[in-house]
């Protein structure tokens, strides 16, 4: 005769009422933790591509003046937070630069705003991309901007650390040769 708890093991292990019920509990975790981390990854894509468009407008308004004044600064850098909506505009940092192409191989920073970031030095060099570096006629002034988002998960099964969520985009102004930024002194190109 076998012991009771060999033969309530074998009953057990033979028995299938109640497996699916057992299958699902074992799933459950892993359904719901895969349900919260494509929320996650979705809010994640949604706020990086407003970013992107962020970056995009911030470029393409700052491009369109010959001259900024510190309140078009202000209104320019404050539409961002605008396309963020309905996400925080909190965690954004704005940086929006004029970088002088002296020749193929030297550039500098003409001037640089920033908000809730760090503005690039005035006169500092800079590295632009190859095809930037080459111009019809030297200096060259291109429009530098930067916009970069720290991106909280709600739930943090799946990211549970802040997402630095970044872009950054060269244009050349359209109204003038240069935009000059009298605030810091820009005032001739």
């Amino acid at each position: 005769m076998r012991p009771p708890a060999a033969r309530l093991c074998r009953r057990f292990a033979a028995s299938t009422r109640g497996l699916a019920a057992v299958e699902f509990g074992m799933m459950l975790p892993v359904l719901v933790v895969m349900f919260l981390g494509s929320i996650d990854a979705g809010r994640a894509i949604a706020v990086y591509m407003k970013v992107r468009t962020a970056t995009y407008s911030l470029a393409a308004i700052t491009n369109q003046y010959s001259t900024i004044q510190s309140t078009d600064m202000s209104n320019i850098v404050g539409a961002t937070g605008v396309i963020l909506t309905p996400y925080s505009a909190t965690p954004v940092a704005v940086t929006v630069s004029q970088i002088e192409v002296k020749s193929a191989t030297k550039a500098i920073v003409s001037w640089s705003y920033s908000l809730n970031g760090t503005a690039l030095t005035q006169g500092a060099s800079a590295t632009v991309p190859g095809n930037f570096a080459t111009c019809n006629a030297y200096p060259c002034y291109l429009i530098y901007a930067q916009v970069s988002y720290t991106y909280t998960p709600l739930f943090g099964y799946v990211f549970p650390a802040s997402i630095a969520l970044s872009d950054s985009l060269y244009v050349t102004p359209r109204s003038s040769s240069c935009v000059l930024y009298p605030p810091q002194s820009v005032t001739t190109c």
